[in-house]
């Protein structure tokens, strides 16, 4: 993976990554289910070095360890950060918009899965 785009639903929001990611996961708790309106959320981290972000975002504290960037004009989350990674910068893989981008890794909050929900492959696994 050498560059990938990633925006909002509009465009105004946008963010080109270099290199690889640290890492892909899928999240099943509920603040990320809440959030993306789905069964869970799938994120991939980069060095924020590796993360040029252009356009206007408004910004959601969740219970100060996420601040969540999303567009004012369409509402969609392009990126957060997580308070404990403050050099991380975190992207809903859907924001790409590439059904080819890599599988996921790393599973977390098992616990909360929907239980029709597999994820297929080595994943690494955690509740």
């Amino acid at each position: 993976m050498i560059a990938c785009h990633a925006s909002c639903s509009c465009g105004q929001l946008r963010i080109e990554t270099s290199g690889e990611p640290l890492r892909i996961s899928v999240c099943h708790c509920l603040a990320c289910q809440r959030r993306t309106g789905s069964a869970f959320g799938v994120q991939a981290r980069f060095a924020r070095t590796n993360v040029a972000i252009q356009g206007r975002s408004s910004q959601y504290v969740r219970t100060a360890d996420v601040t969540f960037h999303f567009c004012p004009d369409c509402g969609s989350t392009v990126h957060y950060q997580l308070a404990q990674s403050p050099n991380v910068i975190a992207i809903p893989v859907g924001a790409f918009a590439d059904p080819a981008f890599p599988a996921p890794e790393f599973s977390v909050y098992e616990s909360r899965q929907h239980k029709w929900v597999e994820l297929l492959g080595q994943i690494e696994r955690a509740d």
